[in-house]
C-alpha cells in the first residue's frame, strides 16, 4: 500500500492558487482512475483506489499547508505505510512552469508543506514536484503561490494535471525517471515545454 499525498490549503477561496495545484493533481488521479468517493479523516480527505497492482490512499490534509505533517503523520501511522512508500505531489518554484521532477529526499527549500511533513515522518518519502515558475525576487514568492493561476495557465495546468493522474501507476511502481519522461512528453506533444533552437527547454 502506497500514501500519495497532494498538497494544498482547504477551502473554495485557495482552490486555484498556484500553491494548490498538489490538490488538483490528486484529484485528477481519483477522477480518471475511479478511486472512491473522498470522505474525511485523519485532518485530511481521503480516497482509495489501485493503480495497476498496487492499492493507494489519496490523502488532501485539511489541516492548510504549514501543518500538513500531522495529517500525513496520522494517516501513515494508521495504514502502516513507511516513509519510503509516501509520495507528496506539490508546487516548485524552481522549475518552470509544467515541468516535473521526482526525487527522494533532499532539502525541502523553503517548502512549508515539506518543512511540515519531514518534522514529522522524517525525509525519505519521495517528492513529485511540480513545476509553477518563481516570480523572479523573493519578496513576491509568498504573493505568487498564494494567487490564482492566471487565465493563460489553465490549459497547461489541466495538461500536466492530466498527465500526472494518466501515469501514475509509474510512480507507485518506482519508476520514477520512466514517469517524469512521460509526463514531460505529454507536455510537450501539446505544445507545452517547446525546444529552442539550442535544444533547450
Amino acid at each position: 500500500m502506497r500514501l500519495f499525498v497532494g498538497l494544498g490549503n482547504p477551502g473554495a477561496k485557495y482552490a486555484r492558487n498556484r500553491h494548490n495545484i498538489g490538490f488538483m493533481a490528486v484529484d485528477e488521479i481519483a477522477r480518471r482512475h475511479g478511486f472512491a468517493p473522498w470522505r474525511r479523516r485523519f485532518q485530511g480527505e481521503t480516497s482509495e483506489g489501485a493503480l495497476g497492482t498496487e492499492r493507494i490512499i489519496l490523502l488532501k490534509p485539511t489541516t492548510y499547508m504549514n501543518d500538513s505533517g500531522r495529517s500525513v503523520q496520522e494517516a501513515a501511522s494508521f495504514f502502516k505505510i513507511a516513509p519510503g512508500d509516501v509520495t507528496v505531489f506539490h508546487d516548485e518554484l524552481e522549475l518552470p512552469p509544467g515541468k516535473v521532477r521526482v526525487k527522494i529526499g533532499g532539502g525541502i527549500a523553503g517548502h512549508n508543506g515539506l518543512r511540515s511533513i519531514s518534522a514529522h515522518i522524517g525525509n525519505d518519502y519521495r517528492r513529485v514536484r511540480l513545476g509553477i515558475g518563481h516570480p523572479g525576487v523573493k519578496e513576491l514568492v509568498h504573493g505568487h503561490v498564494l494567487s490564482d493561476f492566471a487565465k493563460a495557465d489553465n490549459d497547461w495546468v489541466a495538461t500536466l494535471c492530466e498527465a500526472v493522474a494518466e501515469h501514475a501507476a509509474l510512480v507507485a511502481k518506482g519508476t520514477d525517471a520512466t514517469f517524469a519522461n512521460r509526463v514531460h512528453l505529454a507536455m510537450q506533444a501539446k505544445g507545452f515545454l517547446t525546444k529552442d533552437e539550442n535544444g533547450k527547454e
